[in-house]
């Protein structure tokens, strides 16, 4: 494949699997929530579903898919900036799978748009940051708290449970979807898990702990 074709044609699969198996080689073991799955069982395909519910064009799938896939891979170097940290490993990397600088600059875009606060600016940008999110409006949500709350602990980032349970509350009740597309599809869930944990908090509170 000549320079020009690789520059026309980005190899997305080879990118994909590049930030994939580095997440899984040299992602910590104390990364509970951030670890491979979340990429590669959560945001990716939660990306995926967004992305063709809302109807983008292929390449803007294909772009979203390769922002996933490198939207936490800076964590294999530290878990603090590790979105500016993603960028710069993503701009080493995907000018050998085909990418210009255009699509690079785009895609780093996307990525810093998943860092909090979220500050998405355009529609792709708050679909990334929507996908990765998207968990508050499932059934495992709780699962993924408590992951969370593990990972946060092993960080030096202690909590007692029911003060957990009360800063995800907090957190949920103000979260907002970006997109209609997310909204229709999580927003539901999330109010079943924000009474899920109202009720957790209470019965904490009932047990005296």
């Amino acid at each position: 494949m000549t320079d020009t074709a690789a520059a026309t044609h980005p190899d997305y699969d080879k990118a994909i699997t590049y930030a994939l198996d580095r997440l899984r080689r040299e992602l910590s073991p104390n990364l509970f929530y951030h670890c491979a799955a979340h990429t590669e069982q959560d945001v990716l395909p939660a990306v995926q579903r967004l992305a063709r519910l809302d109807g983008v064009t292929q390449t803007e799938q294909r772009l979203l898919e390769v922002a996933a896939a490198y939207h936490d891979i800076g964590h294999i170097r530290s878990p603090y900036h590790h979105e500016a940290i993603g960028v710069e490993i993503m701009t080493e990397a995907l000018p050998n799978f085909g990418f210009v600088p255009a699509d690079i600059e785009r895609l780093s875009a996307m990525v810093m748009a998943t860092r909090m606060p979220q500050s998405p600016n355009n529609h792709l940008e708050r679909l990334l940051a929507d996908a990765d999110l998207d968990g508050l409006g499932r059934q495992d949500f709780f699962r993924t708290s408590k992951a969370l709350w593990r990972e946060l602990r092993a960080q030096g980032k202690p909590r007692g449970w029911t003060q957990w349970l009360q800063v995800q509350l907090r957190f949920l009740r103000l979260h907002r979807y970006f997109t209609t597309t997310a909204r229709a599809l999580r927003d539901e869930g999330k109010q079943q898990n924000i009474a899920l944990l109202e009720r957790l908090i209470r019965d904490q509170k009932k047990s005296g702990e």
